[in-house]
């Protein structure tokens, strides 16, 4: 099955335009430009220190730019805090998980947003709905195709991949606007990592947009319908699959001179 193609809109689900942040004399943002559209996966891409995760950071709430705009849907937005960008639909899958070992799947799940049993019991009492909730994280893992053995099982249990997709079935339960990702495939074995690939595959298919951080090329050209280049906490192209090479759009990240990217793609085009 082929990948849709982005829907045209004349606005993006989310737009930033010249977030600046700094941290003393450090510069983390400099005018950084941002936006994502409807039923695309956006990668964003640069080499560390490129300002990546201060503008992840800064679209989902995690900290306040200095200087700048983000919009939601058209609306100018100020994210106060990562509760405020959930609240607006927008829910963020961080390197680390941010799961509890200890608690089962579906207790993951609904980390934070647990319901309540109706009646006197979840009103005057306050007992959860354990039940109502596992009904529903089942389901969850059943529409995006995760494979566990029990929805009850601790988290601590899991592979490193069913984590992953823990928390992906998690953020894909919640999000009404728009998923982002932070290097969902880290430390993955080869396996782990197609499982992975596939569910933000079927996280887009189910019509939310995707925002993928990655350092995995290869990942990021399959994957991606358009990738950001960021260098020195800005925006220096947007190229997609289609219009570029992987050595060129590293060639660009890594700021080579005219000469150097002339060499990238002669060696493109010799024959081998």
């Amino acid at each position: 099955m082929s990948s849709p193609e982005p829907m045209s809109s004349p606005e993006p689900i989310l737009e930033a335009r010249g977030l600046v942040k700094k941290y003393g004399q450090v510069v983390a943002l400099n005018g950084a430009d941002f936006e994502i559209y409807p039923g695309e996966i956006l990668a964003i891409i640069g080499d560390n220190g490129a300002g990546k995760s201060t503008l992840i950071k800064a679209l989902s709430g995690a900290l306040q730019p200095d200087e700048g705009e983000i919009s939601l849907g058209g609306e100018r937005i100020n994210f106060r805090s990562p509760r405020d960008a959930q609240r607006a639909g927008i829910e963020t899958v961080y390197q680390d998980l941010a799961v509890a070992p200890a608690l089962d799947i579906a207790s993951n799940v609904f980390l934070g947003r647990e319901t309540r049993r109706r009646g006197p019991l979840g009103s005057l009492l306050r007992l959860l709905d354990k039940r109502g909730m596992r009904r529903e994280a089942r389901r969850q893992f059943e529409e995006l195709g995760i494979g566990v053995q029990s929805i009850g099982e601790a988290v601590g249990n899991l592979s490193g991949g069913q984590r992953q997709g823990v928390a992906v079935a998690r953020a894909a339960a919640w999000a009404r606007r728009l998923v982002i990702m932070d290097e969902p495939t880290a430390a993955l074995g080869v396996k782990e990592t197609g499982q992975v690939i596939d569910l933000i595959k079927r996280v887009r298919e189910r019509g939310l947009p995707v925002i993928l951080i990655s350092h995995d090329m290869p990942h990021v050209f399959e994957l991606a319908d358009r990738i950001h280049i960021m260098r020195l906490g800005r925006r220096v192209a947007v190229v997609t699959p289609k219009t570029h090479t992987m050595p060129e759009a590293v060639a660009i990240m890594t700021g080579a001179t005219p000469s150097e990217l002339d060499n990238v793609l002669a060696k493109k085009g010799s024959p081998e």
